[in-house]
């Protein structure tokens, strides 16, 4: 299986309307182009401590962060690969490693406690991550619909939309169906540009002239923020008792 296995970029967000993203993608005819996989749903697992010690932190916007989470493009069985990420920020600069695992080799290892299952370096600074948020585990999964496009000259910037965005804090495995709570409006897509330096003038002129501006939207920090934090403060509301 051949991958890219070390990224290193800046990530900007926005947030799209229907109309904006029919404007961007009839503006991108001719400059960029849909990749070979089409329209996909992308599923992860995101890992994190028992008190959401790196959303949260994540969430205030620090200068260093990171998380980790296992990712397939598809619905998975326990011997197709899975990706397991780490993904860090830092200065506006996004770094990240990724190997390719079984995903019952990944699970074992990163949900039941098992052993490393190999001795590359992006292995190791996975287990060193894990030894030092003790108690990690899996803690959401989520969802998405992605369209990603890449430049007809082939320069090195990539468009990903995203849309339908679902999570769920159970049934926490790659294996089940997509299902969960909607994070934002479905008619909301969120545009991530992806570059590893400036980005394309044209590009630059779509946003200002349709008065676009950039975000700093987290899919797994909306869903914590509005869902988990929600649900507890209802509990705590209630006394003790969530009422659905």
């Amino acid at each position: 299986m051949k991958y890219q296995n070390v990224f290193e970029r800046y990530e900007i967000k926005y947030m799209l309307t229907q109309e904006q993203r029919r404007s961007l993608v009839q503006a991108m005819k001719g400059i960029m182009k849909i990749d070979k996989y089409g329209r996909t749903t992308i599923r992860n697992i995101y890992f994190d401590t028992e008190n959401y010690r790196l959303i949260r932190t994540s969430l205030d916007k620090p200068a260093y962060k990171e998380k980790m989470r296992v990712r397939s493009y598809q619905r998975v069985s326990d011997e197709d690969d899975v990706f397991v990420e780490l993904k860090k920020k830092y200065d506006s600069i996004v770094y990240k490693r990724r190997i390719a695992l079984p995903e019952y080799v990944a699970m074992d290892w990163l949900a039941a406690g098992g052993d490393v299952p190999g001795t590359s370096q992006i292995e190791s600074e996975i287990e060193y991550f894990r030894n030092f948020y003790e108690g990690i585990g899996p803690k959401v999964f989520l969802s998405y619909e992605r369209e990603a496009y890449f430049p007809e000259d082939d320069s090195d910037v990539r468009i990903t939309l995203d849309s339908n965005i679902i999570a769920r804090d159970y049934d926490l495995s790659l294996r089940y169906g997509v299902y969960g709570d909607s994070v934002i409006s479905r008619d909301m897509t969120v545009l991530e540009v992806k570059v590893p330096g400036a980005m394309p003038m044209w590009l630059i002129r779509f946003l200002e002239s349709n008065k676009i501006q950039k975000t700093s939207f987290s899919k797994y920090g909306m869903y914590y923020t509005n869902t988990v934090m929600g649900n507890k403060d209802k509990t705590e509301k209630h006394g003790g008792l969530l009422y659905a």
